[in-house]
């Protein structure tokens, strides 16, 4: 069954998540990140979450927005589905105690090469209306059809022209066997592909896969501790393409070099090949 362009404009939510002081520990744990600013409740002026943390916030509303009658697709055609890219611009910090409110509108369907891929804007809010964080989360669908003619309404807006300003750094990390378990409790994001080998197997995986967040948040983690001397509250936009895979049980080499106005970074699976590319960061004040 074709993905429906018709769709565009369909939208879902609110998903209401608080962002407690538990969760934003144990987001901070999943990823190995002890850094006082994250992990040390106890500091003067509290805690930050990690600003990753906006991908599990907007989670229910990226998974569901795809299974509304206006999408289209099979139950099957939709676990094909590829996270391609992540656009995020962080407008307010996120931190615990606050109560969040997400959102998602489908905003572009189009034919490419292997199939068709979709755009869908998520907007976090917190329950008083401040805006939190936009992100447009790309996926490609592979093998499956449009009904109708490409339908484009909203794309994330342009980045400012950025080359690396020094030479990259490496950052070498190394994946346990176990963190895709760890991650998926600690970030609240589950499927079968990233902790049950024999589902992942079936899918045609190699083995289990660490979540593609999970990469792109490891990549952050170094952009933070590296480029702003662990200030998260400074990072104000980031966005990456997902380009590979990253086996648990296998090191990974962070790339990251500074940029006008902010950073540039790439991940580097075991393989040699780039599991995040084209990362990009913007700071601020």
């Amino acid at each position: 069954m074709p993905i429906r362009a018709a769709a565009v404009g369909s939208e879902i939510g609110p998903y209401e998540k608080a962002v407690t002081v538990r969760s934003s520990l144990a987001y901070a744990a999943g990823l190995g990140e002890t850094a006082d600013v994250y992990f040390d409740d106890a500091r003067e002026g509290g805690v930050y979450a990690p600003p990753m943390m906006v991908i599990p916030l907007e989670w229910p509303a990226s998974r569901d927005i795809r299974e509304t009658p206006e999408f289209g697709a099979t139950d099957e055609e939709r676990r094909r589905v590829v996270h391609a890219a992540q656009d995020t611009q962080i407008h307010v910090p996120i931190r615990p105690g606050m109560s969040t409110r997400s959102f998602a509108r489908l905003v572009a369907v189009r034919r490419i090469k292997p199939g068709t891929m979709t755009i869908t804007r998520l907007i976090l809010e917190a329950d008083d209306g401040t805006h939190l964080a936009t992100s447009y989360s790309s996926a490609i669908y592979r093998g499956i059809e449009i009904d109708g003619a490409d339908n484009v309404e909203d794309e994330p807006p342009a980045w400012p022209e950025q080359t690396p300003a020094d030479d990259w750094t490496e950052t070498a990390v190394s994946i346990a066997r176990e963190m895709p378990h760890v991650y998926t409790e600690c970030a609240d994001i589950w499927s079968p592909i990233h902790t049950e080998r024999a589902v992942a197997l079936a899918a045609g995986l190699p083995d289990i896969i660490l979540h593609g967040t999970a990469t792109l948040a490891l990549g952050i983690k170094e952009i933070v501790a590296n480029h702003l001397n662990d200030q998260p509250a400074r990072l104000k936009r980031f966005s990456c393409r997902f380009t590979g895979m990253v086996i648990p049980g296998t090191d990974i080499c962070v790339r990251h070099a500074t940029a006008e106005g902010g950073a540039l970074f790439e991940v580097i699976n075991a393989d040699g090949a780039k599991a995040i590319s084209q990362g990009r960061a913007l700071f601020g004040d």
